[in-house]
């Protein structure tokens, strides 16, 4: 049963998102910037296509200030 049930997470994760930098890393934490990098970000009007993993959904979250997020179509 708990089988089906992780089967069935990881089907609602599937897909692309398409992460675009809208502001700077200029005077923010550390670790903020550490995570635009991570992310392949690297400066304002940047954008990435990345996998819609939970580990990619957790640093997008700590940063969704500096960028927006959309579905890739593609």
């Amino acid at each position: 049963m708990s089988a089906a049930k992780s089967q069935g997470a990881g089907a609602k994760t599937a897909g692309r998102l398409r992460v675009s930098q809208v502001a700077s890393t200029i005077g923010r934490a550390h670790p903020q910037e550490r995570v635009i990098r991570g992310l392949g970000l690297r400066g304002r009007g940047t954008s990435v296509v990345v996998e819609n993993t939970p580990s990619f959904r957790g640093m997008i979250k700590k940063v969704l200030h500096l960028v927006t997020v959309e579905e890739d179509k593609s």
